[in-house]
């Protein structure tokens, strides 16, 4: 077997590279990761530096992961600044570090993509030994692997990775008829708050339409951008996408986009980006021209699950954070994400540190449980369960 470190992804073929990628994960596609790199989204400008890591048994590819050289820790997700500042207080250098993630996207799916005639529990050692190798020949402090499976976490555990644990809010659907089905599970309060939110909707004249496949249009692109970049604005964010990036993925990933908009006296007033690939639906981007009351939870929660439940999709990601959701049907669900520190002393310190952090988490999930909105206890869905 042989291995190669592609700084373009396009040195691979999409049929080879997309027959190692999960069915119910979009953003490991070769689209999604073409769309990225040919728009500038990332690359040298960005600190996100395409490094990636194919092994090869004769012409077959066997495995690769997504690797990137960075001098920065914007888009990730997992914040590892205070790792930062440790190192530079020392006088070392955090940067560059090496990271196998979807730029931008907190979303879970597996990072070791191995062809499925391929022996996975060797193929997957090989890919991490390589990176490993890969982020000494760089000079690199560390090596990062974020929202990795839970079925993924073994063969990290057993090359002495330090496992990191966060966690996000997911809709899980417990096999609903419909919207009402999923609204009867809940505890009244709960119940009461979103049906009127939902009336809210009707009182401000609002019109919701839903777009996929051949129905979105570049218009409808032009303006999702538009919302996107008035989002990142009111945040204070960085806009880490460009208008490029949303045209490529309208004609490379059309099948997978679900637009859900929404029209006031005939104009598109706010608008969400959702994902869809196999039992999973991913809510990605957001924007709207004004503020209108409860049209945020309309669009990014209720209309997502709607469409869910239609489609009898299993699990909807609406994203990190926002404690909001709670209240809205969605759990806190573990994530997590694999680390190598190179340097020994800051090696044993972030050991105790995750352990720690991992133990508060726990602790916080628990003390969740009795404030659920569910009447009943509805299990915590793993980030690995998709079927």
């Amino acid at each position: 077997m042989q291995f190669r470190t592609e700084s373009n992804i396009e040195a691979v073929s999409s049929k080879q590279w997309n027959s190692l990628v999960d069915s119910e994960f979009p953003f490991s596609e070769y689209a999604f990761l073409s769309a990225l790199e040919k728009s500038g989204c990332v690359g040298e400008a960005s600190g996100w530096v395409p490094c990636h890591l194919t092994l090869w048994k004769n012409k077959q590819l066997q495995g690769a992961l997504c690797l990137y050289e960075k001098n920065n820790g914007y888009g990730e997700y997992i914040f590892d600044w205070g790792w930062a500042k440790a190192y530079e207080r020392y006088g070392l250098n955090y940067y560059p570090k090496l990271v196998s993630a979807i730029p931008f996207t907190p979303a879970t799916g597996r990072k070791l993509l191995v062809h499925p005639e391929a022996d996975t529990s060797s193929v997957r050692k090989k890919l991490l030994e390589e990176a490993l190798a890969c982020m000494r020949d760089r000079n690199c402090s560390s090596l990062h692997f974020l929202f990795i499976t839970a079925e993924e976490l073994p063969v990290f555990s057993a090359m002495g990775f330090l496992i990191r644990h966060s966690f996000q809010f997911h809709w899980k659907n417990n096999n609903y008829s419909d919207f009402e089905d999923f609204l009867v599970t809940l505890k009244r309060k709960r119940r009461k708050e979103i049906l009127r939110e939902r009336r809210q909707i009707g009182q401000q004249m609002i019109k919701v339409e839903v777009f996929e496949g051949e129905a979105i249009q570049l218009e409808h692109i032009h303006i999702m951008y538009q919302f996107y970049l008035s989002t990142t604005d009111k945040k204070w964010g960085k806009s880490y996408l460009s208008e490029e990036f949303f045209h490529l993925i309208h004609t490379t990933m059309r099948n997978s986009l679900v637009l859900i908009m929404a029209f006031a006296d005939g104009n598109c007033v706010a608008g969400t980006i959702n994902f869809q690939k196999g039992n999973c639906l991913y809510g990605r981007y957001w924007g709207c021209k004004r503020n209108y009351r409860s049209l945020h939870f309309e669009l990014c929660y209720y209309q997502p699950i709607e469409y869910a439940i239609r489609r009898g999709i299993r699990l909807f990601e609406a994203g990190a954070q926002g404690e909001h959701k709670i209240q809205r049907g969605f759990l806190p669900e573990l994530t997590y994400s694999a680390h190598w520190l190179e340097h020994p002393g800051f090696r044993n310190s972030i050991a105790k540190f995750l352990e720690e952090e991992k133990h508060a988490i726990s602790q916080g999930i628990e003390d969740f449980r009795p404030h659920s909105p569910y009447r009943a206890a509805v299990p915590c869905l793993s980030p690995d369960e998709r079927s």
